[in-house]
């Protein structure tokens, strides 16, 4: 079994702290997901778009689920074996729409962002139940979502397939906390397909958690890496 799991990336001892973690009731943002992307979302155009019909020459598109993924990386060490490790866990339930002017790329927005924060998997069953149950109570908060105000580093001429560099502004919300984050990566819109790939990284303490610990034994960075990539699809 501890071959097993060694060829998995995660450590016996791993396995057996994150659920000790559990039993206990450390409380962990690990993933803020929304953690997210978080997040899902945090793509590629700029602020909210207002309600009421889109107008004219404004295109919409939809990110595709079975197309994109959130993924959240912790970091934690492991004192008895002087160990670090990094755990990742990853979801493709998102959900969000993106609205592209090509004649004046300014124009263009995004709309929220939502992901299922609840389906978030790593190499382990026992560490995902514990994020459950113990660290963001998702069956109470089921989701996260990132609401862009600003996307900075668009171009002022849209150009078929280019791949541009962007910083996006805006409030991420895991729970009943919301903060505001920048999101930096690359966006290319190429015909009726919109791709891009986002990162941020966040503090646990920011959204009103500790990162766990178990003295002589293990602990997490308060720091959780956020990463963003997706397709989105001309509707």
């Amino acid at each position: 079994m501890e071959r097993i799991m060694t060829r998995l990336g995660v450590h016996p001892r791993g396995f057996a702290v994150w659920s000790r973690l559990a039993r206990g009731g450390v409380t962990l943002l690990a993933l803020a997901v929304g953690l997210s992307a978080m997040t899902g979302g945090f793509p590629a155009i700029a602020a909210p778009l207002s309600s009421g019909p889109a107008a004219s020459g404004i295109e919409h598109f939809a990110i595709v689920p079975s197309a994109s993924s959130v993924t959240y990386r912790v970091g934690e060490t492991f004192f008895e074996e002087n160990r670090f490790n990094v755990a990742v866990g990853t979801t493709q339930s998102i959900q969000g729409d993106v609205f592209i002017d090509r004649a004046n790329p300014g124009r263009s927005r995004v709309g929220p962002i939502t992901i299922d924060i609840s389906t978030f998997q790593s190499n382990s069953g026992r560490r995902d139940r514990a994020i459950r149950n113990r660290w963001l109570e998702s069956s109470k908060y089921p989701t996260a979502q990132f609401t862009p105000s600003a996307v900075q580093g668009l171009p002022a001429l849209y150009r078929d397939g280019q791949e541009v560099p962007v910083q996006v502004l805006g409030n991420l919300r895991v729970r009943d906390v919301t903060r505001p984050v920048a999101f930096t990566g690359t966006v290319k819109l190429a015909g009726d397909m919109l791709t891009g790939a986002v990162q941020t990284a966040i503090l646990m303490t920011d959204f009103g958690f500790d990162p766990p610990a178990i003295l002589g034994m293990l602990k997490a960075e308060n720091q959780v890496r956020l990463e963003l990539q997706f397709t989105a699809k001309r509707a």
